[in-house]
């Protein structure tokens, strides 16, 4: 065993445990009663006057354990759930537990019969669980206590403690009253409130550090741990409302998450982002060099979108920061509404609806046309323009497509081999391409002239890619016969007032960039987004990160893990790998990726190391980034 010349004192319920076991016990006993949950929530609200204070701990267990109406026989099944309810952090760091035994003690007003067999699994045998014990009567009925323990009675944990006299600095980790009362009579040294659980704010207010987590528990002590750095620790800002889940996501992963609901101009930014470690945007948020070289703690920036445009991509890779974005999780939304704007722009019924709203009634066949067997052209056969081929050959449309790499046709598409043949054939030509700054004006004035007369166009990829002006005449003049436009080359950061020289003009069907914005692709974005930002935090992993070598790591068994990110030149891994051998590290597994830019070496190590080793790693010339994982 390890000794520190600390003790540490543990309270069980909601602290070991995510629960208090009274609770749960008075729920099993009470299943199938009419009046459980009544009985249930006065329970919970006797538990909550005791642990704040309220009222004396004495009376709180005697009207509980009326209330109860529990037997012997009931304790099994308690204690088999509460193996089920340890709290989360807790387990994951059992081995300190079973390092430190000889230093930890539970003192809890709970009882042993149910305290005992659950922490006996945590290598802390009965005799250092202080608790109260249930008295039974012939039948195995729970009827009381032992009321000479002192743990019954009101503020016990302080003579208890007293009567332990423990020797070296005692340190109290609990979630309430009973537990900082015993900081306050000056019998211990320090109070941890242990807010994993549940968090109440009178054990907060007198807590001499708040404690989400045995992570940071462990981390203020330097103690060793499961993972190197609590993830509460871990600053999290999330602009421009992104969808809740994401919020509530990394949340319970246990960073610390702030949401803004809109974007921030990059003066505010460069103020907000200082000791943040991940930023998360949407498109209108410009991630600029300016905005980097503020970002003292920056690791991953996740942009719940597309578009990459807002991010200088290059220069967040030099200062070795990953960026993520989300290239599939809205790709049904557009096509569904590409698919949408197609028949109604073919059928005018946009037209037909403003005549009605202004009270006019208009019923006619002309420019009212069907979609199948026209011709669909897509510029952009990427995942968007791929699943919109195969739905508009489903509606009966021919389909044609263009793209600048070398695609695979799905269905019956048609190649073309120039954007000009696409231009010539289409009735109908969906943009669907990405937001590289060459596309700007990628159609213009000659690119519609080379479109039939009477064609229309739809653009849900980039504002910039359509000169707006040039399509505006076309419309005018007649040689198209409709648009349906969801971006534009310049959009307010805001909802408010917008102009567009497209406002007004028959056939067109405007929308405020909604391509992706459905329910469904919110949420899904909110799943993947924050995924490869914890998979990155957690293990290393850069896959489908789009600026950055992409390295898929296997899970870390017992193995610390050192993640150096540097400019790629010649004989880096080298002098890594000198510096572990002068430490005399065993490499269990190594892995290494490059582009022309940078490089990024992960190293899994199999035993301690000095930590030493993480200053000459840092000053291994050429480094960017460095962090440890374990």
């Amino acid at each position: 065993m390890v000794e520190t010349g600390r003790k540490y004192i543990f309270d069980f319920d909601s602290t070991l445990t995510r629960v208090e076991a009274l609770d749960v016990l008075a729920e099993m006993t009470l299943e199938g009663k009419s009046d459980r949950d009544e009985i249930v929530r006065r329970i919970q609200e006797i538990t909550n006057l005791g642990i704040d204070g309220d009222i004396s701990f004495t009376e709180s267990l005697e009207q509980r354990i009326k209330l109860l109406n529990a037997h012997k026989d009931d304790l099994g099944p308690l204690v088999e759930e509460l193996r089920h309810k340890i709290s989360k952090s807790i387990a994951a760091n059992k081995d300190f537990f079973e390092k430190f035994s000889d230093d930890i003690y539970v003192i809890s007003c709970g009882f042993k019969e149910f305290i005992d067999p659950i922490v006996k699994e945590y290598n802390i045998p009965s005799e250092r669980v202080y608790a109260n014990t249930f008295e039974f009567d012939e039948e195995g009925n729970i009827v009381g206590f032992d009321s000479k323990n002192v743990l019954s009675q009101h503020n016990g944990k302080i003579e208890c403690l007293k009567q332990m006299n423990l020797e070296g600095e005692v340190q109290v980790i609990g979630d309430g009253y009973s537990d900082y009362v015993m900081r306050e009579a000056g019998i211990a040294d320090k109070f941890f409130a242990y807010t994993e659980n549940v968090h109440r704010e009178k054990a907060a207010q007198n807590a001499d550090y708040i404690t989400p987590n045995m992570d940071e528990f462990l981390f203020v002590n330097d103690l060793p741990r499961n993972i190197s750095y609590p993830k509460n620790r871990i600053k999290i800002l999330l602009l421009e409302n992104v969808h809740p889940a994401a919020f509530k996501n990394l949340s319970e992963e246990g960073f610390s998450v702030e949401l803004v609901k809109h974007s921030i101009p990059e003066d505010e930014l460069i103020e907000r982002i200082k000791g943040v470690h991940v930023l998360g945007i949407r498109s209108k948020t410009q991630v600029t060099q300016k905005v980097l070289d503020a970002a003292d703690k920056l690791m991953v920036v996740g942009a719940f979108c597309i578009g990459t445009t807002q991010i200088d991509l290059q220069y967040a890779k030099k200062k070795g920061v990953v960026v993520f974005n989300a290239p599939y999780s809205n790709t049904r939304s557009v096509v569904e509404l590409a698919i949408g704007e197609i028949i109604m722009l073919m059928r005018s019924v946009f037209a037909r609806s403003s005549e009605i709203h202004n009270g006019q009634w208009q019923k006619t066949a002309e420019g009212s046309r069907e979609v199948r067997g026209k011709n669909l052209g897509i510029v952009g056969y990427g995942n968007i323009g791929k699943q919109l081929s195969i739905l508009a050959e489903a509606v009966g449309m021919r389909v044609y497509y263009y793209d600048v790499d070398d695609k695979l046709s799905m269905g019956n598409a048609k190649k073309c081999n120039t954007l000009e043949d696409l231009l010539n054939v289409s009735d109908v030509v969906t943009l669907h391409i990405d937001d590289n700054k060459a596309n700007k004006n990628f159609i213009g004035e000659r690119e519609i002239s080379q479109m039939r007369n009477g064609a229309m166009l739809i653009n849900l990829s980039r504002g910039f890619v359509v000169d707006i002006d040039a399509l505006a005449n076309a419309l005018k003049s007649g040689k198209l016969a409709g648009a349906a436009i969801d971006v534009y080359p310049e959009e307010p950061r805001s909802n408010g007032e917008f102009y567009t020289p497209l406002q007004g003009l028959k056939n067109v069907i405007l929308t405020p960039h909604v391509g992706g914005s459905t329910e469904e692709a919110q949420r899904d974005i909110a799943d993947f987004v924050p995924n490869k930002i914890m998979d990155y935090i957690n293990s290393g992993n850069t896959v489908d990160a789009v600026n950055f070598p992409n390295i898929r790591l296997p899970k870390q068994r017992n193995a610390h893990r050192f993640l150096h990110i540097h400019k790629n030149v010649p004989g880096i891994m080298a002098k890594i790998n000198e510096v572990l051998a002068k430490y005399g590290l065993n490499i269990s597994g190594q892995y290494l990726s490059t582009d022309s830019e940078v490089g990024y070496v992960i190293t899994d190590l199999d035993k301690e190391y000095n930590k030493d080793v993480i200053k000459a790693l840092k000053k291994v010339e050429n480094t960017i980034k460095f962090r440890v994982l374990y």
